[in-house]
């Protein structure tokens, strides 16, 4: 289902996991993203050849991460299931990865495969984590696909943030080396680890969890949420729903 210049899956998260679970170490390389609110404003402000838009467009699947990108598209008589990308890491890391697989952490905090084992000590985690201003780096990014193809991991976890994250797993896709299965989980481990809260289920239901995220760290998240993401208003007031177009084929 096309939204707002993106191409959202009709998936639940039951059913993403069905996929996940059955992809394989040695699977053709595929990747999942999950754009939100902050993702669809920013590439509004790109043009439509830009890099950044043809990493999200290339992605295995793509999930709507943002109850209240939902919401819009409801209006327009659109469906898109709501996948929180720090939902499915961690029913990836309890519920899909099988005793012995690799997975390989790109991003995140030096130390965190210790605090992953914790969970699942019966996996093995391996660590790359990338210099700061990776977006205006590629030779950096590269080192980081390098790093998730020499891995022989089963899953592999993009953590560096958007679109960083999603600009390695395009790139990836088109190592001819390339196998397994990328997911672009942003802060996630962060939630795993403790290091942050999720707003409760009831801001959650009622598509609050920005205004948690905000007063949880406001001198961070201010301008993202009180002056880039309102934007997303007038975007979904523009929009107007493409024709039904050729349905894409699952990885």
């Amino acid at each position: 289902m096309d939204y707002l210049g993106l191409r959202f899956d009709q998936l639940d998260e039951d059913a993403v996991v069905d996929r996940l679970r059955a992809r394989t170490a040695d699977a053709p390389f595929a990747y999942l993203v999950t754009p939100n609110v902050d993702h669809v404003v920013r590439l509004s402000r790109l043009s439509d050849n830009a890099e950044e838009w043809r990493a999200y467009r290339r992605a295995g699947w793509s999930l709507c991460d943002s109850r209240i990108l939902a919401l819009l598209a409801s209006l327009r008589g659109i469906r898109l299931p709501v996948v929180p990308g720090s939902d499915l890491t961690a029913r990836l890391l309890l519920d899909v990865a099988a005793p012995g697989d690799r997975i390989a952490l790109i991003g995140g905090r030096e130390g965190d495969p210790t605090v992953l084992s914790r969970l699942r000590p019966d996996i093995v985690f391996v660590q790359h984590v990338p210099p700061m201003g990776l977006r205006d780096d590629p030779a950096a990014r590269t080192a980081a696909v390098r790093f998730a193809i020499g891995s022989g991991a089963r899953f592999i976890l993009l953590a560096t943030g958007s679109p960083q994250q999603e600009l390695i797993a395009a790139e990836a896709l088109d190592h001819p080396d390339a196998r397994g299965t990328a997911l672009c989980i942003g802060a996630s481990i962060d939630f795993l680890a403790g290091r942050e809260k999720r707003a409760p289920r009831w801001m959650q239901r009622l598509a609050l969890e920005w205004l948690h995220r905000l007063l949880s760290d406001p001198a961070r998240l201010w301008r993202r949420y009180l002056v880039e993401g309102p934007r997303i208003l007038l975007l979904a007031w523009r929009f107007r729903r493409p024709p039904s177009s050729e349905r894409r084929v699952d990885p």
